[in-house]
């Protein structure tokens, strides 16, 4: 080449020619302004600049000049001098931005640079550490000229006073790093496709869409109050109104206690429009436990804001049924209304790969509303709370702790090492919980006998006296038991079914509900929260007092009954297995604890405070991961363990459980593509719902009886339709395990 000017990216036109190279220097200073201007929002736009300025500097190297012209066939001459092998960049930038900015400032922008392809490095540990790379590179190759750049020049100050026993400064690293990638992904973005620039943003304002959801709640509830002014439709009304009125109050940590069925998705969402709205909140990010409601959660706020402005971010997602818009503001959480999951949303604020954190600077100046908060999980509680206090002071975050069952995430006198939030710090926005619940008052529940033992023949029996009737069990495996022996045509609910599978049966329960038609289901806690079905009689299998008042949620949800009172009926019962150790059972042991101490009702809002308390001071540890150590910087060298700590914060432990593909429905025509075509994306994003996860011993049962077979690298498929089952799903237990009795099959 004759141009020796220092270039950061190459690509060819749409007719095969060669456009001109973005030039080194015009990508150092377009990612750090997009880096500085993300990072104002948390005051720390100085730190982002210098970081954006220098996390490519290293390809001023002239080898690595040479590694991009040859890599990417630029120039053709190269290819005769020289077979270049893959060139690092990022250590060299590293190193150099400590050499510049000394080892207080350098340090914290060298987690930053280093990982900004790779993901942030732990300190020390392995030769992907930052302590070793820093070790073993040298920045002589960088120009002189870069030295001398008055851009490295000045002080830098923190933000604010970090708390060193805390998550404080490695959250705040982690939020500069979101910034660097985000800005690099969209330099590099507006040069390599130009075209999805043009794709990005365009979305309506907040208040606009304040105003969008006003006319609709407008118009809704005239509706209601002219055709179906009932009892729990007026409650609702109630809730919504009490919901406007808090917005108005400052930001900071709320929660939303309303009972099942109150109409929480729409209130809550009316909450932080209009608090976005008063305090210049830049977007709201809704956040569901699980991927069964979420879809239907998205789908409400589509009908009430529009298709295009609200966007879906989880694993189930199929590509086809998004926008290209769509996704490209699921990369990074640039628009106005989110709506993910628990896993994505938690996990990315603990990540360190650049696709998983990316999108957290965007988490600045929002409102979240976090639905069915009783489900973080206890395992993590502490870092969880910890990071969410910290967005709350120093990142102009707020919460919504939204939820029919509120956990008691404050202070606690009886619990003083319990990690919690500020006393006081959390406001309630109804202002009258206990009078809102008596109001709400549609069941009534049978009186609980905690030292009966009652067997699944025994509550078969029971079950089969009723029309319609829904019975929850704790585990997989008593919903199979209990399910087999009731009358054909019961339906059955567990994780064994894949997510279509359960879809297609919760909306065909929903159909046949709206007949006179008998309809019996067994499920597992998996219809506990949010799956909008309404019954008459649920039974209860002894469990936490949170899942006992979610499954009398969907009893008389609407309060229509005519019979009893008016009210619908709960029986807990106490099954022949108790439920799994770990969280369940102890939740469980805490709930039977209580009624033998006194507690007359179950569902009594009062005693979940209490509840929560005792099953938190319970459990072996609510940071069992040690990611608090991990996170907390050891001062004398800013030492965090990044890496480390993303690996081992998940909240679905993948280390036990495996994924087997089904051929149930279109998953048999799926499982066929990916065999004939490999692993496209789009093609795995389609197998996701056509999934079952199983415990490790159940998927090593099913590979040693030639149930499963690897259809491409490390997925495995059912071998035969025969072994999972249209009603029940995946079979398990119920087929033999020796390979030679198939052959009468």
């Amino acid at each position: 080449m004759n141009n020796p000017e220092l270039i950061a990216h190459v690509r060819k036109n749409k007719d095969g020619t060669w456009a001109n190279p973005q030039p080194l220097i015009d990508h150092l200073e377009g990612s750090a302004k997009l880096a500085s201007r993300f990072a104002e929002a948390f005051n720390s736009a100085s730190w982002a600049y210098a970081a954006g300025f220098t996390h490519d500097i290293g390809k001023a190297a002239s080898i690595w000049q040479h590694y991009l012209r040859v890599k990417s066939g630029y120039d053709d001459e190269a290819h005769l001098e020289i077979k270049a092998g893959k060139q690092d960049h990022s250590s060299p930038s590293a190193k150099f931005v400590e050499e510049q900015f000394g080892k207080a400032t350098g340090r914290i922008l060298s987690y930053c640079i280093a990982g900004h392809h790779s993901g942030l490095p732990d300190w020390i540990g392995s030769p992907s550490s930052l302590s070793f790379r820093l070790q073993n590179i040298k920045t002589c190759s960088i120009p002189e000229e870069y030295r001398k750049d008055p851009r490295f020049s000045g002080s830098f100050v923190p933000p604010w006073k970090f708390d060193n026993r805390s998550l404080d400064m490695s959250l705040w690293i982690r939020m500069i790093f979101s910034c660097i990638v985000d800005a690099d992904f969209l330099d590099t973005e507006s040069y390599m496709e130009p075209d999805n620039k043009k794709t990005r943003g365009d979305y309506l304002s907040l208040a606009e869409l304040l105003i969008q959801f006003n006319s609709y709640m407008d118009k809704m509830i005239k509706k209601t109050i002219e055709e179906e002014n009932t009892i729990v439709n007026q409650a609702r009304q109630k809730i919504l109104v009490e919901c406007r009125s808090a917005a108005k109050s400052k930001a900071g940590f709320f929660s939303l206690t309303v009972p099942t069925g109150g109409g929480k998705t729409l209130s809550s969402m009316a909450f932080a429009l209009e608090h976005a709205v008063k305090f210049g909140k830049e977007r709201i990010i809704y956040v569901i436990p699980y991927t069964s409601i979420i879809e239907q959660n998205a789908d409400v706020f589509r009908k009430v804001l529009g298709e295009e402005q609200v966007i879906e971010h989880h694993s189930n997602l199929d590509e086809n049924d998004s926008s290209p818009k769509s996704r490209l503001a699921a990369e990074n959480w640039d628009a106005p209304i989110i709506v993910t999951t628990s896993v994505q949303f938690f996990e990315s604020l603990f990540a360190a790969k650049p696709s998983r954190c990316r999108k957290l600077h965007n988490i600045v100046n929002s409102v979240v509303v976090l639905d069915e908060a009783q489900l973080i999980p206890t395992g993590y509680l502490e870092p969880i709370l910890a990071t969410m206090k910290l967005l709350c002071e120093h990142y102009k975050v707020t919460f919504v702790l939204c939820t029919a069952t509120q956990p008691a995430f404050e202070a606690q006198d009886d619990y003083p090492q319990f990690p919690g939030l500020p006393r006081g710090s959390v406001r309630e926005i109804i202002q009258d919980v206990p009078r809102l619940y008596r109001e709400l008052r549609r069941v009534e529940v049978d009186p609980v006998d905690t030292n009966t033992t009652r067997r699944w023949e025994e509550i078969a029996e029971e079950l089969k006296s009723f029309e319609r009737v829904l019975c929850v069990v704790s585990d997989r495996r008593s919903c199979r038991e209990l399910h087999a022996l009731m009358p054909k045509g019961t339906y059955h609910l567990s994780a064994l079914m894949c997510a279509q599978h359960r879809s297609d049966c919760i909306a065909e329960i929903k159909e046949r509900l709206k007949t006179t038609e008998p309809v019996r289901v067994i499920s597992t806690q998996l219809v506990e929260a949010g799956v909008d079905i309404d019954f008459p009689v649920v039974y209860r299998a002894m469990a936490g007092l949170d899942s006992i008042a979610q499954s009398a949620g969907r009893c008389n949800r609407e309060g229509k009954l005519k019979t009893n009172g008016g009210l619908g009926k709960v029986v807990v019962f106490t099954p022949q297995r108790k439920p799994p150790a770990g969280i369940l059972r102890k939740a469980s042991e805490t709930t039977a604890r209580l009624l033998d101490s006194g507690l007359k009702d179950p569902i009594d809002h009062a005693a979940f405070s209490q509840y929560f308390s005792e099953l938190y001071w319970k459990v072996n540890s609510l940071d069992e991961k040690g990611i608090m150590k991990m996170l907390s910087p050891d001062m004398q060298d800013c030492g965090i363990q990044f890496r480390s700590a993303a690996e081992a914060f998940h909240i679905i432990d993948d280390a036990m459980q495996k994924t087997v593909l089904v051929p149930y429905g279109e998953g048999e025509k799926f499982i066929a593509e990916l065999k004939a075509k490999g692993p496209e994306r789009w093609l795995l994003r389609k197998l996701q719902r056509y999934s079952v996860t199983i415990y490790n011993d159940q998927f090593y049962a099913l590979l040693n009886r030639g149930s499963i077979e690897e259809v491409s690298p490390g997925l495995f498929a059912l071998t035969c339709k025969i072994e999972y089952d249209d009603v029940v799903g995946l079979l398990i237990d119920e087929m033999p395990n020796d390979p030679k009795s198939f052959i009468a099959i």
